[in-house]
Parts: structure tokens; sequence; C-alpha cells
């Protein structure tokens, strides 16, 4: 037991070593982006129910870090101030699905052709959505019908603020990403990088490939783990990534990372209450559908570039050690134990 445990912690510590000095880039980068675009920026120009304001919204939410549960306030506040149910929808998906922090672990873990596909698979995913909400005829309700969020990773769940001056705005951006932000994504985090670490331990190499193959069933099974239960654009990488590591194609990689982050069971719920029962439909069968889409496409992609879909995530085997690395892992352990000690 005390040699299975040790070797777990080595596994996971080879995760957190090789995604800290990324995820700290993201951290800062997500602060900058806090600060720089206001939410009242947001608001302002996500209003109505335009295809326009739909792409808008897909595009504006591909940056921000915000999760499922954190979006929500913001969601309500757009449509409170004249958004509608299209651009809600797209970003209500676009946001949780990728962000800052998140494309800087992708590319850490897995591979650059990655990091570029998740975040455009976000877009598309939630345009699509947005889209689709547009033409239908759905009764949609007030933001004001919308159920709270009792089971939700965020707290910070305050209207958007006014404008301020950008030198004012950039502390409070910095405090933002490395405080609230932080707080609510940093256990997760961890709990994926422990994930990691476990199935790294736990299954043989070529699992996957041998026992589910690199086709559709792999990505129907990710599909269904991913729906119901929660887990951030951050943390839903790690694991990927040890899935990748086991055989897992980057088509099923992909299904996880759209799927797990911007559907759960309490997000659902909100959808329901905020938007109505049928734009909830909607909004998880798009997700689904885009998600196996784009994973068969991207597995076609991978072939089409001559990379093993095997063994495609180069980025997830570490490479020699170095001082920076490992100051960079204590510094995010500590800077996630200080946020999450300043909460209680």
């Amino acid at each position: 037991m005390i040699e299975a445990a040790a070797d777990i912690l080595s596994a996971a510590w080879q995760v957190l070593y090789a995604s800290a000095p990324y995820m700290l880039f993201g951290l800062l980068m997500a602060g900058l982006i806090k600060a720089c675009i206001p939410d009242s920026f947001v608001n302002r120009h996500l209003g109505g129910n335009s295809t326009g304001a739909v792409i808008k919204a897909s595009l504006v939410g591909v940056p921000l870090p915000l999760c499922s549960c954190g979006v929500v306030p913001v969601a309500a506040s757009l449509r409170e101030q004249g958004a509608g149910p299209g651009p809600t929808t797209a970003f209500l998906i676009s946001t949780p699905e990728t962000g800052l922090d998140s494309i800087a672990l992708t590319y850490a873990l897995l591979d650059p052709v990655m990091t570029v596909v998740r975040p455009l698979a976000a877009f598309i995913t939630a345009m699509s959505a947005g889209l689709l909400v547009n033409v239908l005829p759905f009764t949609v309700r007030n933001a004001a019908a919308a159920p709270p969020s009792e089971s939700c990773c965020c707290e910070n769940k305050e209207k958007p603020a006014a404008a301020i001056p950008l030198k004012r705005s950039l502390p409070d951006g910095i405090r933002y990403a490395f405080g609230a932000l932080l707080r609510d994504i940093g256990p997760y985090l961890l709990a994926g990088i422990a994930i990691a670490g476990l199935i790294t331990w736990l299954i043989p190499d070529n699992f996957v490939e041998q026992h589910l193959g690199s086709g559709i069933l792999p990505m129907l099974i990710m599909l269904v783990a991913g729906i119901p239960v929660y887990v951030c654009a951050s943390a839903s990488t790690p694991i990927v990534a040890a899935l990748a590591l086991k055989g897992l194609s980057p088509g099923a990689a992909l299904v996880f990372l759209m799927v797990g982050p911007a559907t759960n069971a309490a997000s659902i719920t909100v959808v329901a209450g905020m938007l109505g029962k049928r734009v909830a439909a909607v909004y998880v069968s798009v997700i689904a559908v885009c998600a196996l889409v784009m994973g068969m496409a991207v597995n076609a992609l991978y072939g089409w570039l001559a990379i093993d879909i095997t063994d495609w995530a180069a980025g997830a085997h570490h490479g020699p050690g170095s001082l920076l690395r490992a100051l960079a892992a204590v510094a995010l352990l500590v800077l996630i134990l200080r946020a999450v000690v300043r909460r209680s």
C-alpha cells in the first residue's frame, strides 16, 4: 500500500510539475482579461437576439475565466439587460468549456493541435446552439425565474459592476485571478491531478486502445461520463492527459474536454430555470452532438497530419527536471492553499 501510494503521488507530482508554469501563466492572463474586458462591456455588446450577438457571445466567452457555475450570474445579468436566449445560451457554453488557464494547461499536458482545436470547438458548439435557439419558436423564461445553483463551485455571484479605469482594474483583475478564481478552480484542479496520478498507476499502458479501440465507443463513454458530473475546464485536462497515455484517442479526449466543463446536473437545472426546459434540451443535445462530430473530425485531422491517435499527447510525457518547474509547482500549491484558507 505504501509503495502504491508513493507511485500515485509521484505520478501526480509529475503532472503538477509539468503543468504548473503554464497554469500560473494562464491565471495571469485571466487576470489581465478580467481587468481589460469589464463586465459592462459584456453586457453592452451581447444584447438583443441577432446572429451577430450570438457570434459575439461565443467569441467573448472563449477566453473568459469563468466556470460553468460562475458564468450563471453573468448570463442572468445579460438576460436582464436585454440579451436574447440565443446569445445567452452561446455564452453559457463557450465560457466554461475553455479559458486562458485551461488553454495553457492543454498546451502543457497535451499537444499544440489540441490547444488550437479545444477553443475552436467551444466556439463552434456555442454558436451552433445559440443560432438554433434563435430560430426555434421557444417560450423563454425571464432571468428572474432562474433558480439559484446550490451545488455550484463558485461563490462570486454578484452582478457585473460598472467599468472602472484600467489603472484601478488591473490590480483587481490580478487579485481575482489568484484569489477568487484560484479558490474556485484550485481544489478541482488538484483533484484532477490526483485522479490523473491514480489513472497513471492503475491503468496499464495502451489499455484504452486494446480494450475500447479508437473509434466511437470511447467517445460515447466519455460523453456519458462527462454529462452528469462537474469537472472544470482546468481539472479535466490532467485527467484527459493521463488517459491519453493509456491509449485514449484525441477525439475521445476532446469529447470529455467539451462535455465535462459545460454540463452537469446543477448547470442544466439552472439553464432550464433561466431559459426553459426546451432550451435546456437544446443546450445539452447540441453539446453532445457537436462533441461527437468534432471528436470524429479531430481523429481524422490527426490521421491527416500523420499523428498516431494512440500516441499523440507528447506534451504529457515529461522531460528532464528543472528548478523553475519545481518552484512553479510549489508556488501553485501554496497559492491554492492560501486562497482556500482565506475563504474559510
